[in-house]
């Protein structure tokens, strides 16, 4: 019996099991799902650039086509030195001075096939000689067509063949985080390409003199040193978007962000000194201060934006428009503007009796004015620089009103630079205000001219130094 009794319960405990394993199988167990395996696993650059699509940004392309095109910049300026007298006492009579060369090197870019080649202003000042090598190490004796200080740019023009050039981009379409290339010659290391993003546009560093100067850079991270000025800032199809100029530095050397001149500046001033020897600024005529959220708040604006305008000059082309002081100014030509800047760029890039659209907002509502831009003088009429100025050998601008009134003068122009001729060998520096010639006064380029020209024999300047007290220079023409 116990043996029968045993058999039942195996044969219960087995049938039992049987029937868990079906029900388990039948209900609990999970659906099985077919897995795709891609023939290639997916892969991710992590210490490369990679667009949105996943592509990697190659930039071989756009500095091949550009690199020939980037110039090596050295200049020599002699300096003269009067001889030790301590010198002369052991070793004999000297020379009364003797003349020192003083290397300098930056870089260029060419932008026409016939050599004409753009730089930095403070790349080529003051010097005597000017020498290009280009990237097949070609070299050739340069020629200073002109300069704009108000924008630290030159153009220098060459005498070669079989010459590539760079093509004009827009820096109008750069977008923050774009990518852009830096191509120069820092420190003399020749054909040297770094990358960056474009950090922010428009930015104004104070940095340049004079009251009518124009700054409104692009700023990127693409590391740039001493000897990148003047170079190449292109884009990644290869195009000219700006002229490497200054970085922001306590140390001299690079530490994370460079500047340069947007294009759209450029082709206005070289194109003006290739045309008339001289640039063609348009004036607006207004003095103006960013709207900041305090200025908001103080003149109760609605909205924080535009630039305001808070002077007007006398016989200004913003006035005879019918702008007032007050006004925000909000777009030039449906550009709009938002800080002092950009309207400096988009006024550089017209001449003197160009008409443009000027949208302001006064009292909450806007209102459209055609404003006729007038030239540094005051009038509408095309400067042209002359052999007179180029013996001269100085650049000049107009006193704003205020110096004069703090001055006591009616009248001047100010050197803003001076490269050899006849201003550098009598001492006349930067900083000096020309009030006369010849007893004539002077108010503009035109009056130099007309009073310097067919003029023989002494030529007596008269004008103040930057401290205020009078200085009086002569040489002969």
């Amino acid at each position: 019996m116990n043996i029968k009794r045993y058999i039942g319960l195996f044969v219960l405990v087995m049938a039992g099991a049987v029937a868990a394993v079906f029900i388990y199988a039948r209900y609990f167990q999970p659906e099985s799902r077919v897995v795709e395996v891609p023939a290639e696993p997916r892969m991710r650059y992590v210490n490369l650039p990679v667009s949105d699509e996943g592509q990697v940004l190659d930039f071989t392309g756009a500095v091949n086509r550009s690199i020939n095109a980037v110039v090596h910049v050295k200049t020599k300026e002699f300096r003269e030195y009067a001889v030790n007298p301590f010198y002369e006492f052991f070793f004999g009579e000297q020379p009364r001075t003797e003349r020192t060369p003083i290397l300098g090197f930056g870089s260029g870019v060419i932008i026409t096939e016939t050599g004409y080649i753009v730089t930095n202003n403070h790349v080529i000042e003051r010097s005597d000689e000017i020498q290009v090598v280009l990237n097949d190490r070609r070299e050739f004796d340069a020629k200073l067509i002109g300069t704009d200080p108000t924008t630290d740019i030159a153009l220098l023009k060459i005498e070669g063949g079989d010459l590539e050039k760079l093509e004009f981009g827009d820096s109008d379409q750069l977008m923050l985080g774009e990518w852009v290339i830096a191509i120069g010659n820092p420190y003399n290391l020749t054909s040297t390409v770094t990358a960056g993003i474009v950090s922010a546009k428009a930015r104004n560093l104070n940095i340049l003199r004079g009251d009518f100067s124009i700054e409104s850079f692009i700023q990127t991270d693409a590391a740039v040193n001493p000897g990148n000025s003047g170079g190449a800032l292109i884009n990644t199809r290869g195009e000219l978007v700006g002229i490497n100029t200054a970085i922001a530095s306590r140390t001299g050397a690079y530490t994370g962000y460079s500047f340069a001149v947007p294009v759209s500046i450029v082709k206005k001033i070289v194109s003006d000194l290739m045309e008339y020897g001289t640039v063609q600024r348009a004036i607006l005529g207004v003095t103006i201060q960013d709207v900041t959220a305090e200025l908001a708040r103080e003149k109760q604006f609605d909205r924080i934006e535009g630039v305001y305008v808070n002077g007007l000059h006398a016989e200004g082309a913003a006035r005879s428009a019918g702008i007032k002081v007050g006004d925000i100014i909000i777009s030039v030509n449906d550009m709009r503007v938002n800080s002092g800047a950009e309207l400096q760029e988009q006024i550089s890039r017209y001449s003197p009796n160009d008409r443009v659209r000027v949208v302001v907002k006064r009292d909450g509502k806007l209102k459209q004015f055609d404003v006729v831009l007038r030239n540094m003088e005051g009038g509408t009429e095309i400067v042209r620089g002359g052999s007179i100025i180029e013996v001269l050998g100085a650049s000049f601008e107009p006193v704003s009103d205020r110096e004069k009134h703090a001055l006591g003068i009616r009248n001047g122009l100010k050197v803003i630079s001076v490269k050899p001729g006849k201003f550098m060998k009598v001492g006349i520096r930067e900083g000096f205000i020309l009030t006369a010639i010849n007893k004539r006064p002077v108010n503009s380029v035109n009056d130099i001219a007309e009073i310097l020209e067919g003029t023989e024999g002494g030529v007596i300047i008269e004008g103040l130094n930057g401290d205020g007290s009078r200085s009086y220079f002569a040489f002969g023409m």
